[in-house]
């Protein structure tokens, strides 16, 4: 008997597991192919902990794969040598399908080793999970959510202390722990009516919600302007579904806008996401309701959030009036020229600030601070990297930082949390906004202004999603023949530089990803997702006008990619 049909016959004949579970797995008796993508492996952790399709199995979410993680992080935890009596984990959920149960099964598990958890009653941002983490002095967070994946996923992001998602060193310590767990009943669990009158169960009240929303909104530079433009700045907002309703319309109105209008067909949680293809800020799909509203109501500024809030997208009027959905490096790129010029105006720019951002997000950003005197530093892919740089500043000195940013509509400032936060960009934005308009300028018009200062800086992201374990092994084919045969030149271009970041460089941990620059600076990047069955792709071009840079883009798109296309 091979390993999956070993598993698949384990769960079945498992007396901790559930009779509705079984059934589901004697429903795909016949269905070899459906067996083996259920347990072929374990979930692991990647760049966003545990994730994947809600079902039974070993290679999906459920309330067992979860408690398994759970008992492994425990038993991490009670190694960490403080007192069991003091050890405690922050849990919070977004809108996704039995979010709520995984998340108090989570609790429940927790208690049976006698780790105190403080659960959210309700779903919050992520960021807020961050933030709490650090507000309560907790050990270790939970967040059960798949961000912006379809509807048909779930996930679960570890946290450690300091509020920043797990690194890889924490990562495969937690996960060795989850790999000893052989069997479901070696995982210790309360009930909830034990666990919450043990102590060990704790619902969070509203004082960490409004504990957050003060952090977040002592970031903002400029509440009396906006105040004084108030009635004039129109600003739609789309939670799609998600998390950040709540607290997006709080930090808005708390810094004085009061002409919000969200999106009413996708306020309220639908872990379905009825209304969109994908719940994603990324893509422009996203905002067509969003759209229609801004059209009927002129607004000024559009702005979006995932499931669980911790990506912001925003769309902007163009010089011919239409909404442009702005990418994620020209959201950071603005958010950056806005924050850093305020700070300089106030006389509160430090000498050594530094914006960190990521090895695949545009180098725009990174000029821009650089004009202002602040210092750049990239990390891997993952806010987490970028959060363990913030503490490493907080702990050790040698940098004020600033702001943190990736490609992928993720963006902090200020330091009270460690990860991403859709509320402070969607803050942000807006504040800038209101500040260019004070001035008669969009946000389309600022993005034009940059390009003309600093280069016009043009990217794009290509993916090919290839599923199930014949999936992943094409994706490490790709990588392999990337690897083992780096081209010399494209397109007439030399590559000066063939980076190879599973080989540890600068310093940073290892990781399958491969990142070639060519002679006029252009890039492209070859990385396979952590978070879903996706190999990325990422480009970049710099050219001296935006026709220039567009040519650029689409040759070297084309040149990558029907050579990704050939597997």
């Amino acid at each position: 008997m091979n390993r999956v049909q070993e598993h698949y016959e384990l769960w079945l004949n498992d007396t901790s597991v559930d009779e509705a579970t079984k059934a589901e797995l004697r429903s795909i008796a016949d269905q070899p192919k459906e067996i083996e993508d259920r347990f072929y492996r374990d979930l692991e952790f990647g760049t966003g902990g545990l994730r994947g399709v809600i079902g039974a199995g070993t290679n999906r979410m459920n309330v067992y794969t979860v408690s398994r993680a759970t008992q492994g992080l425990a038993q991490y935890l009670l190694k960490l040598g403080k007192p069991q009596e003091t050890l405690s984990v922050v849990i919070a959920y977004d809108s996704r399908n039995q979010s709520p149960e995984f998340a108090l099964e989570t609790a429940k598990v927790l208690a049976g080793n006698g780790i105190k958890a403080y659960v959210f009653e309700t779903l919050r941002p992520t960021p807020e999970l961050s933030f709490a983490v650090r507000y309560l002095q907790a050990d270790a967070g939970i967040v059960i959510t798949a961000s912006h994946n379809p509807p048909e996923y779930n996930g679960y992001k570890v946290y450690n202390a300091t509020g920043g998602q797990l690194v890889p060193d924490e990562a495969e310590r937690v996960i060795g722990e989850i790999r000893g767990v052989q069997r479901f009943a070696d995982v210790k669990k309360l009930s909830r009516e034990e666990a919450e009158a043990k102590g060990l169960l704790e619902w969070i009240g509203d004082n960490v919600d409004k504990a957050y929303i003060e952090a977040v909104t002592a970031v903002s530079l400029n509440q009396e302007l906006v105040t004084r433009m108030s009635s004039e700045m129109r600003i739609v907002y789309t939670p799609l579904h998600g998390a950040g309703n709540l607290p997006v319309r709080a930090a808005l109105a708390t810094i004085g806008f009061s002409q919000v209008k969200t999106v009413a067909a996708q306020e309220k949680p639908d872990a379905n996401f009825s209304t969109v293809k994908s719940p994603n800020p990324e893509e422009k799909d996203a905002f067509a309701l969003a759209i229609q509203e801004a059209k009927a109501w002129d607004a000024d500024i559009i702005i979006g959030t995932d499931p669980d809030c911790d990506r912001m997208g925003a769309v902007v009027k163009d010089a011919s009036g239409e909404y442009f959905v702005l990418t994620g490096n020209q959201s950071g790129a603005i958010m950056v020229d806005y924050l850093l010029n305020g700070l300089k105006e106030r006389g509160q720019l430090p000498n050594d600030g530094v914006v960190v951002k990521t090895i695949v997000t545009s180098e725009m950003g990174a000029v821009i601070a650089q004009h202002y005197g602040a210092r750049v530093v990239n990390t891997l892919t993952g806010f987490k990297y970028i959060g363990e740089k913030m503490t490493q500043y907080e702990r050790e000195g040698g940098g004020s930082f600033l702001f943190g940013y990736e490609e992928s509509y993720g963006y902090l400032a200020g330091t009270y949390a460690r990860d991403k936060d859709a509320v402070v960009a969607a803050m942000l934005i807006c504040e800038a906004a209101a500040y260019y308009k004070s001035q008669g300028k969009t946000l389309y018009d600022v993005l034009q202004e940059l390009y003309e200062r600093h280069g016009y800086f043009l990217e794009k992201l290509e993916s090919r999603t290839m599923k199930g374990k014949d999936g992943l092994e094409k994706i490490q084919s790709i990588m392999t023949a990337w690897r083992n045969e780096p081209p010399a030149d494209l397109n007439g271009l030399r590559v000066t530089k063939v980076e190879d970041f599973s080989q540890g460089l600068y310093g940073l941990p290892k990781e399958n990803v491969l990142k070639y620059t060519l002679e006029d600076e252009s890039w492209f990047c070859l990385r396979p997702s952590g978070t879903e069955p996706k190999i990325k792709v990422y480009f970049a071009v710099r050219a001296r006008t935006g026709q220039e840079a567009a040519a650029a883009l689409t040759r070297l798109v084309e040149t990558v990619m029907s050579r990704v296309d050939q597997f």
